[in-house]
């Protein structure tokens, strides 16, 4: 074995202290830039685009160097901030968008004793080899690539220590951030909401175990359909915080053209993640919420990888229901069934008034998605439309709060809109929407 396996600490284990004397410090200068701004502002000094678009730029690069940093809840939340394209300015989307890609790795030995703990025994005693080199990093673990002592081709993802004593902390710090600088132009309430949501994603993601249940469980579901591949685990080789699975490799999203995919290749893909992700929330009543772009690969023969299954949700059969009943109304263009369908998801505020038209408008915008004709997604300005409505019905906000029902729904579905745009798919999703829905 190439790898020594040398004990050392981990680098990411601050205390919760020292994590949030951190966050503190980010936070009071964000804050305290936004504050010198609006007194520009309101002195009538400056309030030009070009000064907010540096304004959230700054901010944006700031996150991002401190976030990414202190990897855990910070980063995490980072990276789900960075997918909220519709709600917050593009500049700090566009930013923390960098959350995305690998951040910087620990040295294996820094975590090689932690893993002996978890599997309760010698790593000799369970690999023949493990690359002392992280395959990919990202915020709350890393995953090197090994072999089994039976000659398997595997990956270890590795939790990093303490991060689970830390994400109380973080998410408490970031939410004051939110809120105090009006990153997130919504009630306090409706934060909360959204940070009780988040909270409870990240403690399911990181428990291993429950992340092995949800990809052997998807594994399952698509067993009918050999293009969707979920990597094997290997439970003896894993724990809550170790997960040791199939090596699966694959392309990335950007990277389809440079590899030599033709636009049929591409269109076929599309159309298989499309129906998967469809198929997962309408009758899986399950679905892989975290369309980070490292957590999908592509194959020249049609296959999608679908790697990461710690954040999933669980969808109620009557939620699932009422989505379908939603879908079908933005569909058909029936806007005045909308908004009682979304007083019973939980979306709508009572004693608050929506113009019948507010449906009409957003059913067709939404819909352009799904056309009879092909849809150039890599051209698609569906997300700048969605913003100017958004921006337009601003006074409406107020009428609508997030749902615990819908948020990583959402999320899912606006992260692979993205993702479709980066492979450059050209379909018309309307007939496998109408499958989906119809049962098929």
């Amino acid at each position: 074995m190439s790898e020594s396996f040398e004990s050392g600490k981990s680098l990411v284990s601050k205390t919760p202290t020292q994590r949030f004397m951190r966050l503190a410090g980010m936070s009071a200068r964000i804050v305290g830039q936004v504050s010198k701004s609006k007194v520009k502002a309101w002195m009538g000094k400056e309030q030009t685009e070009a000064g907010s678009s540096t304004l959230y730029r700054d901010i944006g690069q700031q996150m991002v160097q401190t976030l990414g940093e202190m990897k855990g809840a910070a980063m995490k939340l980072g990276q789900i901030l960075s997918q909220f394209k519709d709600v917050l300015p593009n500049e700090l989307t566009e930013a923390l968008a960098s959350l995305q890609n690998a951040s910087p790795p620990l040295p294996f030995s820094a975590l090689a004793t932690f893993v002996e703990q978890e599997l309760g025994r010698p790593l000799q005693s369970c690999f023949q080899h493990i690359e002392p080199v992280a395959h990919a990093a990202a915020s709350i673990g890393q995953v090197h690539r090994a072999v089994t002592l039976s000659g398997a081709s595997v990956v270890i993802k590795i939790q990093y220590p303490g991060i689970e004593d830390c994400i109380d902390s973080d998410l408490r710090q970031l939410k004051m951030l939110l809120r105090l600088a009006g990153i997130l132009p919504m009630a306090k309430a409706d934060l909360e909401i959204i940070f009780a949501e988040i909270r409870r994603a990240l403690l399911d993601e990181l428990d291993y175990i429950r992340e092995a249940d949800h990809a052997e469980t998807m594994a399952q579901f698509h067993i009918s359909d050999p293009g969707i591949i979920i990597p094997k685990v290997y439970r003896e080789l894993s724990s809550r915080r170790i997960l040791t699975m199939q090596f699966e490799p694959g392309d990335h999203a950007r990277q389809l053209r440079e590899q030599g995919y033709t636009q049929d290749m591409i269109n076929q893909l599309g159309h298989r993640l499309f129906r998967a992700i469809g198929q997962q929330i309408f009758h899986h009543h399950q679905v892989h919420c975290d369309p980070h772009p490292g957590n999908f690969a592509f194959r020249k023969d049609g296959s999608v990888i679908i790697y990461d299954f710690g954040c999933v949700k669980q969808i109620k059969p009557e939620i699932a229901e009422l989505l379908r009943q939603v879908t079908l109304a933005a569909m058909q263009q029936h806007p005045e069934q909308l908004d009682g369908l979304l007083f019973q998801l939980g979306v709508r505020e009572h004693g608050e008034y929506v113009p019948v038209s507010v449906y009409r408008d957003w059913s067709q915008t939404l819909m352009q998605a799904f056309a009879t004709e092909p849809v150039h997604f890599a051209e698609s300005r569906l997300h700048e439309q969605i913003l100017g409505l958004a921006r337009r019905h601003i006074g409406l906000w107020k009428a609508f709060h997030p749902s615990g029902h819908t948020l990583l729904v959402q999320r899912t579905i606006a992260g692979h809109y993205w993702t479709l745009k980066n492979m450059g798919v050209r379909a018309a999703f309307l007939p496998s929407l109408e499958d989906i829905l119809s049962g098929d």
